[in-house]
């Protein structure tokens, strides 16, 4: 089987940097969570790429070493993609790079948003700036999102369990969409039926009036075959 490729942009300046923590620990547990897969994790620092993005800003098109890191991002399998909040949302630098990247590169790709902070309050940075941002490159972003302020890091905040919680959700959603999730020995489908179980099966069933589907029933097949239209990217 060929392995999964999990791209992470790590959007961070500093060295160390809080982000770039954020990133491996979303990338670990990512790798965790797909469980008896074969996974390539690339991590892609922004920092080491800041020239050749300012180049490629003028020229309008990836160049230099900003080149490979854009079609690393385009043909990945999944995305993680963390940013300090500047000034109340994305960095100049993250922008600047997924401004290179193919509008129609991306469609339905799983994607992971993270951000770090000083104040817990730039948390909404998240759904205001990033969630519409691969929005409109037509991913696919996970229901939860990381931010991790600076007292999250803090041993002594009781901050750090629920940091660790939602890393951990995130990313079992990031596997979950790459299809990653077996199902349970309680939930395996039973064996198939002989064909004259299935014959009666069927006979049976054509001989009782059709049951009634409620609003809901409705509403969650309608959400389940637009959430498979979207991973297929059609």
């Amino acid at each position: 089987m060929k392995p999964l490729t999990v791209v992470a942009v790590n959007a961070g300046l500093s060295e160390p940097s809080s982000t770039r923590l954020l990133v491996d620990r979303l990338a670990e547990a990512t790798v965790a969570a797909l469980d008896g897969r074969e996974v390539q994790v690339q991590v892609i620092d922004l920092r080491d790429l800041a020239v050749d993005l300012g180049a490629s800003m003028a020229a309008g098109f990836a160049t230099g070493a900003a080149a490979p890191a854009v079609r690393s991002v385009q043909n990945a399998d999944a995305l993680i993609a963390a940013t300090p909040v500047f000034n109340g949302s994305y960095s100049g630098l993250f922008k600047a790079f997924f401004d290179l990247v193919d509008v129609d590169a991306m469609t339905a790709t799983p994607v992971l948003i993270a951000a770090t902070g000083g104040s817990p309050r730039h948390s909404m940075v998240l759904d205001y700036a990033l969630r519409p941002l691969f929005g409109y490159l037509r991913t696919v972003v996970v229901p939860t999102g990381v931010y991790a302020a600076s007292e999250d890091w803090a041993a002594s905040s009781g901050d750090t369990t629920a940091l660790a919680e939602r890393i951990d959700r995130a990313a079992g959603q990031l596997a979950a969409l790459l299809g990653a999730t077996a199902p349970s020995s309680a939930e395996q489908s039973p064996p198939a039926p002989s064909p004259s179980e299935q014959s009666r099966s069927e006979q049976s069933r054509s001989e009782q009036s059709p049951p009634e589907h409620d609003g809901t029933a409705s509403a969650e097949a309608a959400g389940i075959a637009n959430f498979a239209r979207l991973l297929g990217g059609s």
